[in-house]
């Protein structure tokens, strides 16, 4: 009898436990979820065939958010020996602590983005030029490809060569193509953000220079801000065009470079864009690299940025970075070059 009496206490502990347990849950389960909710994709495990109830655990998903900032004083100069600090950064309003920070000059994966079209024939000297001065003003590390495009979208180096960081290769790349037909600059630019996705530098640019036209991509203006939020990439635009030529849209390329915290240049003349490359080549390798923690809700969802900066010696300082970003994004397959 005291065996039996013994197994009714433990069955009735283990009962009673079972009761408290569930009411535990129930009482703390949508505090936590609505405490989460706010700032973090809560996800609650559901147990395995056999495994106790008192196994169960919270899953938060922490994706780190990497930007590259460029931070010049009032008066346009680059300024340097920031510290981390010295900057604040925000996403959708909310002040965000700081998990990552550099400010080094690091290797980078970058897309040379060229318009053939036949508005550009005359400026293509001009612009192959520039590139090669890009070239030889970045880390010999860099990884580079070229990417070409009229009314088509192309690869400019040699079949089997996937990157090259040589300043006459590259140049070659984009002089050996022709300057003719029709604009497809959406196509181009979606070809090139995929194609930065094979380099194996964490840093990723592209420098695109064209008129801002288009009239011959499958792909819309949409699309490409849509893929470019998804992406690390910082995107530099050279707008090369004249007053009264009737393809240019200066639009398209401020928001690209708007978007992902490049910049956008249109020079008076062609032979002023081997000074602007040479500029971007600088700003490329003075960036600050900041990351943050962000905890997602559902993927898809478009989160704003804001850094700020400020050192004792100069007061407030302008920063440049990208205007926000799409949660877990990846870039999907667009319209590839042949």
């Amino acid at each position: 009898m005291a065996v039996e009496l013994r197994k009714r206490i433990i069955l009735r502990t283990k009962r009673s436990w079972d009761r408290e347990y569930e009411a535990a849950k129930a009482l703390v389960l949508p505090v936590l979820l609505f405490v989460l909710g706010g700032f973090a994709a809560a996800q609650v495990a559901t147990p395995a065939h056999g495994q106790d109830q008192d196994d169960l655990r919270f899953s938060v998903e922490l994706d780190l958010v990497v930007l590259q900032a460029t931070v010049r004083d009032r008066a346009g100069h680059s300024v340097s020996g920031l510290g981390e600090q010295d900057f604040e950064v925000y996403q959708d309003g909310a002040r965000q602590p700081i998990r990552l920070f550099r400010h080094e000059d690091t290797p980078v994966t970058i897309g040379l983005v060229v318009d053939h079209s036949g508005s550009m024939r005359e400026k293509l000297g001009e612009v192959t030029a520039a590139a090669r001065t890009f070239v030889r003003a970045s880390n010999a590390e860099d990884q580079m490809f070229v990417v070409n495009f009229n009314e088509d979208v192309s690869l400019g180096l040699p079949s089997g060569t996937r990157f090259s960081n040589s300043a006459d290769e590259l140049g070659n790349a984009i002089w050996g193509a022709p300057a003719l037909g029709r604009t497809a600059l959406y196509d181009a630019v979606l070809a090139a953000l995929q194609g930065l996705q094979k380099g194996e530098r964490d840093k990723k640019a592209l420098i695109v220079i064209s008129d801002g036209g288009d009239n011959a991509s499958k792909s819309t203006l949409d699309r490409v801000l849509r893929m470019a939020e998804e992406s690390s990439a910082v995107i530099y635009t050279i707008g090369v065009f004249s007053e009264d030529d009737p393809d240019r849209n200066p639009r398209v390329l401020r928001r690209l470079a708007q978007e992902t915290g490049g910049e956008a240049f249109f020079p008076s003349k062609p032979s002023e864009t081997a000074e602007i490359c040479e500029r971007i080549a600088r700003d490329v390798r003075e960036q600050y690299t900041i990351g943050f923690s962000s905890m997602n809700g559902k993927p898809g969802a478009y989160h704003s940025i804001r850094v700020n900066a400020r050192s004792r010696e100069r007061g407030k300082l302008s920063v440049r970075t990208r205007a926000g970003y799409i949660a877990g994004g990846e870039l999907q397959p667009g319209k590839g070059a042949k």
